[in-house]
């Protein structure tokens, strides 16, 4: 085979990418070539493309290592614009498309020229494990010019300035079995459970399914294996039972089969998702799939063996190698020399030879090899050293030569001379270990088998792990036993399954001799002092700093890992942690089950935060919620504020006579009039409103609140206060009670659901033994508040409910209908004003407040929004949750003893905490108002309070303002605060100094302002 002009290291034929079709892409400023089914990574090395990127700690250069998930080196930051930048991307996980921009995540100006590998060849002495607890201490002044630089080296890549143009989207799933990896053993798991009738999910990280299949030289009934899989697959699709998912990575396995897919949608297709159909496609998706059964059909990693300067850009996995020339048709170099533990890496130096490639050697650490890929070796020539192992590669951009010696695997020495072999190449394999990293997830610990030379998962319900991701290898045994789980898996589900050989392919028996057990390679030198023997590639940690870390007192493997840095990050262990064990166990003189292993996390590789919000982001990060009436408000231009997520009407600015808008004080000193001298409306729809029922309604409310509700007849209303278990004021509101043991309790409108959420939370965990029942109904039902003087006159025609005083008193409610329209009205105030709140049924909301307004134009009726609701409520001394109460205010501290049931027989919430001494205290602050001596002034909410205000510098705060409004009614501005002793110094003048050097002067008074005796309101 020859290769191609345009990529030096593409071979003319071979592997499964399309020639007849040419794909531009760019790195690191340089435009190159591929072909549609590359990955960025094949097509870097099809380019000859070396160095990749730099190492994290020390700036060393680095080349592609793998080929699929577990590549540490080979992440690059994505995206041709700021908005469309993507961190973390795998180059070998990545599919090429036209016009990809990918760039190293790490050097300064760039990869190639990165400053900072002076600071790595000169300072690595001074950069042990750990050496950021040891550094950077002092003196401490410093620490945030050390963090800015700290920071600026760190990381791997950096995100967007811009917003996302693409949109992320989720999905919620169930089957019967979930099989995770559609190799081999998957994709008969996944055929034989879907034959038997279960619903199948069958996802995979790669592009195209297959797995080890792709590259593998074996045969399936004596056809290439690519055969077998693609009549596999069409028998898969034809079940309307399977949901088939490529590109489709598990990264999270959580509690009851809940697992997490992360499906990268349309990423293979271009920088941004494209439009089909005139509709734009997710970028992604996350899958949250709950199954009944869960196969993890996840496969092996290689491990790479451990020798010095095994970080040198050709440096690679023996299995790297294969798939990079049988699946992507690319060679990544001329020369090869393979170093390995096991016979299956053989096939690397085979294909390599065949792709018309020198191999120098292949190096083996057993001294009597034997098996089928061994001959077949040594039959085509190649030179075959035993008992033996690379134990420096040479070389500073790329591998020039690889010191190989002869070496004692158990006495962990050098037992030869070394020799030098020139090569561009070095792939090494120390054996495979079992993906467990989702197994891991569950809790599971993991179990070292000495047969495969590495950890298998351990046995959970409901949880089958099959092929090498149990550490069955040779392909016949892999196919059988997914044929096995899957018929296992079926039958758990209650489906009849069986185990039909006849319906395995024929693949021809390979003998293999045993595997040795090596890590890391001896060098000349010790550990300490040889060249740098990298173990996790990703954090750059070494075998030294392991050795290190153990000498300095480190034994549990956590705890190592912790302090090295190895397996953080994104990169999970995938390819160190075995070997970084082994290590450990080898200095602190133990065996590698003793030392144990880390414990595995979520997320398996990066997922973007896009697919993680899903929807969920811009206007639907926090949905805007609106009242029925929202078109209306909008329609009179009134201006909103948000209350939670609700949008509510600030206040309504009208056309002034010279033509302007109304400013804010304009407005709301204009419907504060319109309240306290005719008629206003409010739209209190947003109002918390929970429905509460059952035989102890009356117990509950009487536990929850601080009040008595053992008399509240039907259609008498009550207003209560809501404490925590700390004895604060927590939410407070009116219940009416609609029945015998139905009541309509209503909440603060940001609290609605909170409080909901506190009375499940009391009735499921301290009172189960009470039958009642809650549900919310907030939106169920619009509420209008008509208010003011005028209000009886202007309802009387509208409503065949009595509104006459002594048949409607203050604190009733009643139901009747209101424009024609079943409705509940309510005789409660919150301006302090004759005031009747309406409730009707959400859909019927906008004809009955257009029908007020239409019989409203002959007493002027005005609406009114929330900042005048608050003038008017706080004129009255009406509290708000939340402002005026700041979660260390007690209903005494309100001066609410009137809302306090003390001799209630049960102890309700709060009541407790009511009577340790710090609520009983002296000079705990009260709420009180607060009269300016200037009444022109409107002082500041959140002002602070002083009692002296000659005091010396820190002043003594003897409170703050919490509410502070102008009054159009008293023409003045006045104030709501706490003070300290407040209720026992009404008369005296308290002290507000400001920022700007001016102090006011103020009179605490009691809190209501107008109509103290509440005449109004009983009118």
């Amino acid at each position: 085979m020859s290769q191609t002009a345009s990529q030096s290291n593409r071979l003319a034929q071979g592997g499964q990418v399309d020639r007849t079709q040419t794909l531009t892409f760019t790195f690191n400023g340089r435009s190159y070539t591929g072909h549609p089914g590359d990955t960025l990574a094949s097509a870097l090395l099809a380019n000859g493309v070396d160095l990749v990127n730099r190492s994290f700690k020390y700036s060393r250069p680095r080349g592609i290592v793998a080929a699929g998930a577990e590549e540490p080196n080979a992440v690059v930051q994505l995206g041709a614009t700021e908005a469309t930048q993507v961190p973390n991307v795998r180059a070998t996980q990545q599919a090429l498309y036209d016009g990809l921009v990918a760039c190293s995540t790490n050097g300064w100006p760039d990869a190639q020229r990165d400053i900072m590998r002076w600071v790595g060849k000169l300072g690595s002495p001074f950069m042990p494990p750990g050496f950021y607890y040891k550094t950077f201490m002092a003196p401490a002044s410093m620490w945030m010019t050390y963090e800015k630089y700290i920071r600026k080296t760190a990381g791997l890549g950096h995100s967007p300035t811009q917003p996302d143009p693409d949109i992320y989207d989720h999905m919620h799933r169930h089957c019967d079995l979930l099989v995770v990896g559609a190799g081999p053993a998957g994709l008969s798991a996944a055929l034989a459970a879907a034959r038997a009738g279960a619903r199948v999910i069958l996802a995979d990280e790669q592009e195209t399914m297959g797995g080890s299949l792709l590259d593998t030289r074996e045969t399936l009934d004596d056809q290439p294996a690519a055969q077998w899989l693609k009549t596999t697959l069409a028998a898969l699709a034809e079940h309307d039972n399977v949901t088939l998912l490529p590109r489709t990575t598990a990264h999270g396995y959580h509690d009851h089969h809940f697992v997490t897919l992360h499906e990268r949608r349309t990423e293979h297709l271009g920088d941004s998702a494209p439009s089909q159909a005139g509709h734009r496609q997710s970028r992604s998706r996350l899958h949250r799939v709950r199954a009944g059964q869960v196969i993890l059909a996840t496969g092996a990693h290689e491990r790479p063996l451990v020798y010095a300067n095994n970080d040198v850009p050709g440096n690679l996995l023996a299995g790297a190698v294969s798939t990079y020339i049988r699946r992507y048709g690319v060679v990544p170099g001329q020369k090869l020399v393979l170093s390995t533990s096991n016979d299956h890496a053989y096939r690397a130096a085979l294909d390599w030879q065949e792709a018309g490639r020198e191999v120098a050697a292949i190096v083996d650490a057993r001294t009597a090899p034997e098996g089928d890929l061994v001959a077949q070796a040594k039959a085509a020539g190649i030179r075959v050293i035993t008992g033996s192992a690379v134990i420096e590669a040479k070389g500073a951009q790329r591998v020039s030569a690889a010191r190989v010696a002869a070496i004692d695997v158990d006495a962990f020495t050098v037992t030869g001379k070394v020799e030098t072999l020139e090569c561009d190449t070095i792939a090494s394999s120390g054996g495979y270990s079992p993906v467990i990293h989702l197994a891991s997830h569950t809790g599971a610990r993991p179990v070292w088998s000495d047969d495969i030379i590495g950890f298998v998962p351990t046995t959970v319900a409901g949880v089958t792990a099959t092929g090498g991701a149990h550490g069955v290898y040779p392909l016949g045994e892999v196919l059988a036993d997914g044929v096995e789980a899957g018929v296992n898996a079926a039958t758990a589900l209650g489906f009849e399954a069986t185990v039909n050989d006849a319906d395995l392919p024929h693949v021809e028996q390979r003998h293999e001799g045993p595997a040795c057990a090596l890590f890391q390679v001896p060098h000349e030198k010790t550990t300490l002092r040889a060249p740098k023997q990298f173990v996790d590639l990703q954090n750059d940690v070494t075998a030294g700093a392991i050795e290190v870390a153990t000498l300095e007192g480190f034994e549990s493997i956590e705890h190592v890992k912790r302090y090295t840095a190895m397996g953080f990050g994104t990169d999970q262990g995938k390819l160190g942690n075995i070997n970084g064990m082994a290590v450990a166990a080898r200095c602190l003189g133990q065996s590698i089950p003793e030392t144990g292993t880390t414990v595995f996390r979520p997320n398996y590789t990066p997922v973007t935060f896009g697919a993680v919000v899903g929807r969920h982001c811009r206007e639907l990060f926090d949905p805007e919620r609106y009242t029925p009436m929202q078109a209306w408000h909008v329609a009179q231009g009134a201006e909103f504020e948000d209350v939670g997520q609700w949008k509510r009407p600030w206040y309504y600015p009208r056309k002034r006579t010279d033509g302007g808008i109304e400013s804010m004080a304009e407005a709301v000193a204009r419907e504060c009039r319109a309240v306290r001298e005719g008629v206003g409306i409010l739209d209190a729809s947003t109002l918390g409103k929970i429905d509460i029922q059952g035989p102890d309604a009356r117990e509950f409310l009487g536990r929850i609140y601080t009040n008595k509700w053992q008399k509240l007849a039907p259609g008498r209303v009550r207003y209560g206060l809501m404490c925590g278990d700390d004895g604060m004021v927590m939410d407070d509101g009116t219940t009416s009670c609609l029945a015998e043991n139905h009541f309509l309790m209503t909440t603060t409108t940001g609290n609605a659901a909170p409080v909901l959420e506190w009375l499940e939370l009391w009735h499921q965990t301290e009172w189960p033994e009470l039958e009642v029942y809650f549900n919310s109904v907030t939106d169920h039902w619009a509420t209008m508040t008509v208010t003011g003087p005028e209000a009886r006159k202007l309802l009387t025609e509208l409503t065949d409910i009595d509104l006459d005083r002594e048949a409607f008193k203050f604190m009733d409610w009643r139901e009747g209908h209101v424009a024609g329209v079943p409705a509940r009205m309510f005789r409660i105030s919150f301006t302090g004003e004759l005031a009747f709140e309406i409730n009707v049924q959400a859909h019927y909301a906008m004809h009955v407040w257009e029908a007020l307004f239409a019989r409203g134009e002959a007493f002027d009726l005005t609406p009114y929004g929330t900042e005048t609701m608050h003038v008017l409520r706080a004129e009255k001394g009406f509290i708000i949750v939340g402002q005026d109460t700041d979660g260390s205010v007690t209903p005494e501290d309100l001066g609410m003893y009137w809302a306090i049931g003390y001799d209630k027989p049960f102890p309700w919430v709060g009541k407790r905490a009511l009577t340790r001494s710090d609520t009983r205290r002296e000079g705990r602050k009260h709420l009180v108002g607060l009269k300016p001596k200037d009444a022109s002034v409107v002082l500041e909410e959140g002002a602070p309070i002083v009692f002296d205000p000659k005091h010396a510098i820190p002043m003594p705060m003897a409170g703050h303002v919490t509410s502070s409004y102008y009054s159009p009614t008293l023409e003045s501005g006045f104030a709501l605060a706490v003070v300290k002793g407040g209720h026992q110094r009404i008369g005296e003048s308290v002290y507000l100094p400001m920022v700007d050097g001016r102090v006011h002067e103020a009179e605490i008074v009691g809190t209501q302002f107008v109509d103290p005796k509440g005449e109004r309101q009983h009118v």
